[in-house]
């Protein structure tokens, strides 16, 4: 008897539906005017959350998908010194308290930071250099467009190689061949020849630079430059890129354990940039999309508006349905079904208008990355419908209540 019922009101609910895209089109210019609001609050829904998906998708794609898996960490300053507090030293002795005391490291790395002037004939570089150990590079999966990477041989021995950037290497050699070529640097007012022994690939590397980076055996750094140095910075490598936020956390109360005090340290990965910039954008985007949902409400305004007119224009019309024996649900769902039938075409027609002018700003205009948010067309498109039964529901109750006998007295 339910599954009769319920075929029952879903054929006359079909009815109110195509008998309210008839109504529609005998009054076409009320009709436009109705759907504005809501067409106008649904594209600017998908627009505002599109740009904020395509503005994260670009930046997730500058940082590159190397390096999530990693754990940066160099000196912070003193949030709270207590008496026994430790001065920490990046050295070999900390490398092995760390890998012995934190949980999912594979693998411990040091670096040292060094200003740079990178001569060739007549063309002059300045530039930080980056001091680092065999691996580094391949760990960080930096690929080399030409040369070869640095060996455990050239760290140990502390050989005078390079391994430059892209635009490094058209800068110092804008005919290419740059693998081989001897180059004077200037460092501390030290001179030292190098030999160019590879270029880096342009590509999205995160905390690295593969266009203006120069790196150099951390080796050679230790022997000429700083004999024993401590770490500029201590890159530590997680055995899964899952197990960073847990890293973080177990290191920054591992430091603070070791050194007696607060922000002894600072500890940072690509990883969580990526997730602050997301929650970033994301909260952005929720903010003006809920600007952008007001102007729903203000159709939704306008419906009510024109359902009230609506219902007093046809007035008779009620009289005779109700005189035939229509039931007050009946007339009343008419009207609803009418009202949501508004914001529903209105709701499709945004969507489509959202979609067409997010591309022509995101591709065209500002060539972000195209991105829709299938999530935000679903529920503005379900919001619209609800503005459109919400509104919609007193002018219906209204309707519903009419006294035959008035109504069809005009």
């Amino acid at each position: 008897m339910s599954c009769r019922i319920r075929a029952v009101l879903e054929v006359d609910m079909f009815e109110d539906f195509v008998d309210s895209l008839r109504n529609f089109s005998r009054s076409k210019t009320r009709t436009v005017l109705s759907l504005l609001g809501v067409i106008i609050g649904v594209a600017s829904v998908i627009i505002i959350t599109s740009i904020g998906a395509s503005s994260a998708k670009k930046i997730e794609a500058q940082f590159g998908s190397s390096g999530l898996d990693l754990v940066a960490m160099t000196s912070g300053g003193w949030k709270r010194r207590t008496r026994d507090a430790i001065t920490l030293k990046f050295d070999e002795a900390l490398r092995s308290d760390i890998f012995d005391g934190v949980r999912n490291i594979k693998k411990i790395w040091y670096k040292n930071s060094i200003a740079f002037a990178v001569s060739y004939g007549e063309t002059t570089v300045v530039s930080n250099a980056s001091a680092i150990e065999s691996g580094y590079l391949e760990m960080y999966q930096l690929e080399l467009d030409t040369g070869d990477y640095f060996s455990v041989t050239d760290d140990v021995f502390g050989s005078q190689k390079m391994i430059i950037g892209s635009e490094v290497a058209s800068t110092l050699f804008p005919d290419g061949d740059a693998v081989g070529k001897r180059v004077l640097v200037v460092c501390s007012k030290a001179p030292f020849a190098f030999t160019v022994a590879g270029v880096l690939k342009e590509q999205a590397s995160g905390m690295e630079d593969s266009t203006t980076g120069i790196y150099i055996p951390r080796g050679f750094y230790a022997k000429k430059i700083k004999p024993s140095p401590t770490a500029d910075t201590i890159m530590i490598q997680a055995t899964d890129a899952a197990f960073c936020s847990e890293l973080i956390t177990d290191l920054t109360s591992y430091m603070k354990k070791k050194s007696g005090t607060e922000g002894s340290v600072n500890i940072s990965s690509m990883k969580t940039m990526i997730e602050q910039v997301q929650t970033v954008m994301g909260t952005v985007s929720l903010m003006l999309s809920g600007i952008a949902a007001i102007s729903l409400l203000v159709g939704g305004i306008g419906i009510m508006n024109i359902m009230i007119v609506t219902v007093t224009e046809r007035r008779q019309e009620i009289g005779i349905r109700k005189a035939l024996g229509a039931s007050p649900f009946a007339i009343c769902r008419q009207f609803l079904v009418e009202s949501a039938s508004i914001t529903l075409l209105g709701g499709i027609l945004g969507i489509a208008l959202g979609i067409i002018i997010s591309f022509a700003i995101e591709y065209v205009a500002i060539e972000l990355p195209y991105a829709i948010k299938i999530s935000a067309c679903f529920t503005s498109f379900v919001f619209s419908v609800f503005v459109g039964i919400f509104f919609g529901l007193s002018p219906a109750l209204k309707a519903s209540r009419l006294d035959p006998v008035e109504a069809l007295a005009g």
